[in-house]
């Protein structure tokens, strides 16, 4: 991200935030880059991304505002969730098979349908507070009102299921933060698959709290179910090599 440096001067703390969440800085003067502001070599960024949400108080809280602002002048991926950035890192193979299986599963299924499945990178705002707007970028969706969309033909709704499928450096986020995430903003049924230990859960959400949950394990289970949609499962063998 290129900025002027007296914009830098002027907001030293909010790009402080985005060289936080892995931005570099270019700074420039009368139109030429004359300094860089990048995170340092011993700076734990995963222990910032997987932190909880306590930045409201300490002033270090993200606004939907900035996010847009870091998100959109950015060649990589951002998360915001209760005021923390989260910087998506490249995913695995394991990650990336698993997430192919299931979509091409919920396409098949959804083929004819009103609902329909999306694929990351798309971004899914929720509001969990006037002054808490959180954008995420689940592994799959599936939104039954594709017609709710704003004039930059951005997804304003919200999807009726979200798969995660987790990685060593988003597991904490996906377990905990963006459960807690999906029940409060009216998202129907949660996926959460770990390729690592061959496992899926599945949330099934009403009324801001869990309503109905399984676990599904490759060496006792052959096949996973959704909750919400009758009949749309898969083998636990085809998403697990």
């Amino acid at each position: 991200m290129k900025v002027p440096s007296t914009d830098v001067q002027n907001n030293f703390g909010k790009y402080l935030k985005f060289v936080e969440a892995n931005e570099e800085i270019i700074v420039t003067k009368n139109g030429r880059d004359v300094a860089k502001i990048v995170p340092c070599d011993d700076w734990n960024g995963d222990r910032l991304m997987e932190s909880s949400a306590l930045y409201r108080a300490s002033g270090d809280w993200v606004t939907y505002e900035q996010f847009l602002e870091l998100s959109e002048g950015s060649e990589q991926r951002f998360e915001l969730i209760d005021g923390v950035v989260y910087n998506l890192a490249s995913p695995t193979y394991k990650h990336q098979h698993a997430v192919g299986e299931l979509f091409v599963t919920f396409y098949n299924y959804f083929k004819g349908k009103s609902c329909i499945p999306l694929t990351s990178p798309f971004d899914i705002t929720l509001t969990k507070e006037e002054d808490n707007i959180c954008v995420v970028q689940p592994d799959i969706v599936v939104i039954c009102d594709p017609d709710n969309r704003d004039k930059r033909d951005k997804y304003t709704g919200v999807p009726v299921l979200a798969v995660e499928v987790l990685s060593p450096s988003t597991r904490g986020k996906d377990l905990v933060t963006k459960l807690d995430l999906y029940k409060q903003c009216g998202v129907r049924e949660y996926w959460l698959v770990d390729p690592m230990n061959e496992q899926i859960f599945v949330y099934q959400f009403a009324d801001r709290d869990i309503v109905n949950n399984k676990g599904f394990d490759r060496s006792a289970e052959h096949r996973v179910q959704s909750f919400y949609f009758e009949g749309l499962g898969i083998a636990l063998s085809d998403i697990f090599e």
